[in-house]
């Protein structure tokens, strides 16, 4: 049977498998204490409606009713939508699954009227950072600088015929590994009220 592709939410059975793969992922690399509650605090750190159209999308690749690969974006603002929770079944990585659902996010995301993707990885995943690169997503960190002064690695793409190619500056490293800690913090702080702000005002205005 051919793979297809399903919208899903993270509160449903099929999309466990890829919750728990990437705790495992995540708590195997980084280690289970790196952050408050570990991987899986991180992970549903998000109400289920961030990734629900207008404001979001959950893709699962299933291949014969089993979930092989997934992801998600939320939004951030009216342009632009953040990918999250890219996920392939270990033993079927190197055949482009992840490279399948990065595409067909972007494409849900243009067709929701999104212009700009943006997305981060770890800095204990370069396969990750190697994977962006190649669908042209444009570093918004120093390459050269070692990337624990970073902790998370941002990246962003202009999406569809409405993207407009607007380049965001650089950013520069951190003083040390704590302070990157801190400001990865203190953007993922914003980040969250801006959501829980645009899911309040999505509620509002379907009332």
């Amino acid at each position: 049977m051919a793979d297809i592709i399903v919208r899903s939410s993270p509160l449903e059975p099929a999309a466990q498998p890829l919750l728990d793969g990437l705790v495992a992922e995540y708590d195997g690399r980084y280690g289970a204490a790196s952050r408050p509650g570990g991987a899986r605090a991180e992970i549903l750190r998000y109400p289920a409606e961030a990734y629900r159209p207008p404001l979001g999308d959950f893709l699962l690749v299933l291949r014969d009713g089993e979930p092989i690969a997934g992801g998600a974006f939320m939004s951030h603002d009216d342009a632009t939508v953040e990918l999250k929770r890219i996920w392939t079944r270990p033993d079927l990585r190197r055949q482009g699954l992840a490279k399948r659902v990065v595409r067909a996010l972007e494409e849900s995301a243009a067709r929701l009227g999104y212009s700009r993707a943006y997305l981060t990885t770890g800095f204990r995943q370069p396969e990750a950072t190697a994977l962006y690169a190649s669908l042209g997503y444009r570093p918004l960190f120093d390459v050269s600088a070692d990337p624990l002064l970073y902790r998370s690695l941002p990246f962003e793409k202009s999406l569809g015929p409405a993207g407009d190619g607007a380049a965001s500056p650089v950013i520069l490293p951190a003083a040390s590994f704590e302070a990157a800690t801190a400001r990865v913090n203190a953007l993922k702080a914003e980040q969250e009220q801006r959501l829980l702000a645009r899911i309040a005002a999505h509620r509002a205005s379907a009332a």
